[in-house]
């Protein structure tokens, strides 16, 4: 790729993490291109719409969180933890165009069917999650893990805890990767599973209903 043509890109991609997105007005391709001091056609040249300049922008912050888990040399649930945290300091850091990547398909389908502003974050937390399963003796969650992450840590939820709870990146990471933990535990063994075998007992008995 030209210098030019990649300095414009980034350009793009800085000049998207810079608008105000609490304004709630309709972003246009037009605001981001005249903030990164391109033209509109320049813009649409490197993306084919806003959406998929924020894939784009997703992609670069899940390439970031990549990087960071294979540098570590930690396993186990330190591992989980360290990556969970960057993640939320990665979120706050690059804003809320972070919460702006939309599809009407669940994470799992978007997912499997190779989402590239997800394949990144995703190849940073698989191998964390499996190793925080190892040591907390739970079966290897596979997809599922990613998916019960995913819930917990969306960008939305992250920036609901900062400013509807007013909790901070430390506590927003602590609180919730013990949320996420518990889930891998309840995803295992389903906590109403004894109350409903219970119920079943019951009724085979002739008890009450």
């Amino acid at each position: 790729m030209r210098s030019d043509t990649e300095r414009n890109r980034r350009h793009l991609l800085r000049a998207a993490g810079e608008l105000d997105w609490w304004s709630g007005a309709p972003v246009r391709m037009s605001d981001i291109a005249e903030r990164a001091g391109v033209s509109a056609a320049t813009a649409y040249r490197h993306f084919s719409s806003v959406a998929d300049l924020f894939a784009a922008y997703r992609t670069e912050v899940g390439e970031q969180l990549r990087a960071y888990s294979r540098s570590l040399p930690d396993a186990g649930q330190r591992w989980l933890y360290l990556v969970c945290e960057e993640w939320v300091r990665l979120v706050l850091a690059h804003g809320v165009v972070m919460v702006h990547t939309r599809s009407d398909d669940g994470y799992l389908r978007r997912l499997r069917s190779g989402a590239g502003y997800l394949t990144a974050q995703a190849e940073a937390l698989h191998e964390p999650i499996r190793s925080a399963a190892r040591e907390l003796d739970i079966a290897d969650p596979g997809d599922v893990g990613l998916f019960l992450w995913n819930i917990l840590f969306d960008p939305r939820e992250v920036f609901d805890l900062r400013d509807t709870e007013l909790l901070d990146g430390d506590q927003i990471t602590g609180r919730l990767v013990g949320a996420f933990v518990g889930a891998l535990h309840g995803w295992q063994q389903p906590p109403f599973a004894a109350a409903r075998e219970t119920r079943t007992t019951r009724q085979s008995r002739g008890g009450a209903t």
